[in-house]
């Protein structure tokens, strides 16, 4: 346990900020899982619309550092192009 002051502090900060990077994370693949389902019942609206709501979702996360910028960038290309695929066919 901490005994200093500054390192309770320390502690109870990062205690909320998990908190919180845990509700952002949680947030950010329950809008990925509905782009999957979307994708997944060939619904081709329904994944556009779903993939429309994702994208700032994972760039917010990616922003507020729960995510990497790149990681975030890479798996809304990947989401994007088999959206766009799903309406190509």
């Amino acid at each position: 346990m901490a005994n200093t002051p500054s390192a309770k502090k320390a502690a109870r900060k990062i205690a909320r900020r998990t908190a919180v990077n845990t509700a952002r994370r949680s947030r950010v693949r329950t809008f990925l899982r509905r782009v999957e389902e979307a994708i997944a019942s060939g619904d081709k609206n329904a994944a556009t619309e779903a993939f429309r709501q994702a994208e700032p979702e994972m760039m917010r996360a990616s922003s507020k550092g729960v995510f990497h910028k790149n990681t975030a960038s890479r798996k809304i290309s990947r989401l994007a192009q088999r959206v766009n695929k799903l309406a190509d066919a």
